[in-house]
């Protein structure tokens, strides 16, 4: 059996050489600044009482709850893949009942965009060991996964551009309803959600930076290092010591009072310390 281990990877005597890795493989990537104008926020049924009521409103934050990624190929664009990213936008505000008072309210926007990354092509499907993967258990389906590709969205917190008031008393179109919010979004609201209003709606406008990849597993070989021990000894954590001791302890942190930008003048063997005063 010895014979037939592959000697291109497994480390040597050392702890040094080439090691065989599965990991992820990045296909396709693309970063985009969105601006989401005029989007519908869904507010509970306090926050639709206090719009209506408000003489003003102010909007606190924006914070993204949760968010949708599907990946769907293309037919006739063999190889690319539509990546459709849906988020769901926390929105905190306050709005003026009455003079020297405010209530504040909590809703939700949706907001969606969609791209076009290369995903490659496969059709292989895998299946992996699981601990309930056994000869009783044959139609276990839990470790199968089909040779698709993998779409990651990264994101900062929203930006709240603008947002405005409108009285509208019409139903909302089909487009513009929150039916499909999912429960877990509406329980991190404080009450129910209104979807149906037929009064005053507040539209938010959005700006989200984002980062999206396509992803597909890889086999990789790669040079590596044995594991090594660490010099440093850990340091326990305890109250006991004198907190003016320990800040002592601490470096103290120069670059975060260097100007930014500014160019860092260097020593040449010269008195002064290279702050100019060498005379």
């Amino acid at each position: 059996m010895q014979e037939n281990r592959n000697s291109s990877c497994g480390l040597s005597f050392d702890g040094r050489g080439s090691v065989c890795i599965d990991t992820k493989r990045v296909l396709d990537c693309c970063r985009d600044r969105d601006c989401f104008e005029d989007t519908r926020v869904y507010l509970s049924e306090e926050g639709e009482a206090i719009i209506n009521n408000a003489t003003g409103v102010r909007l606190k934050c924006a914070k993204l709850v949760w968010a949708y990624v599907g990946v769907d190929p293309i037919v006739f664009n063999r190889g690319f893949y539509r990546v459709t990213v849906r988020y769901y936008v926390k929105v905190e505000g306050e709005g003026c009942v009455c003079i020297g008072r405010s209530q504040c309210f909590e809703g939700i926007a949706v907001l969606e965009k969609e791209v076009v990354l290369y995903g490659g092509e496969g059709s292989l499907v895998s299946f992996s060991s699981t601990a309930e993967d056994n000869f009783c258990n044959v139609c276990n389906q839990d470790n199968m996964t089909v040779d698709a590709p993998t779409a990651v969205v990264e994101t900062v917190e929203p930006i709240i551009l603008g947002h405005k008031i409108s009285d509208c008393s019409c139903p909302c179109s089909c487009n513009e309803c929150g039916c499909e919010i999912p429960e877990v979004v509406c329980g991190c609201l404080n009450g129910e959600l209104v979807t149906s209003s037929e009064g005053a709606r507040l539209y938010v406008s959005f700006g989200i930076f984002s980062v999206i990849r396509i992803i597909r597993p890889a086999q990789l070989l790669v040079q590596a290092t044995d594991y090594s021990v660490p010099d440093k000894e850990c340091t326990p954590a305890t109250s006991d010591e004198n907190p003016c001791a320990l800040f002592r302890t601490m470096a103290f942190p120069v670059n975060q009072f260097r100007t930014p930008g500014a160019p860092i003048r260097e020593n040449g063997g010269g008195k002064g310390g290279g702050c100019g005063c060498g005379k």
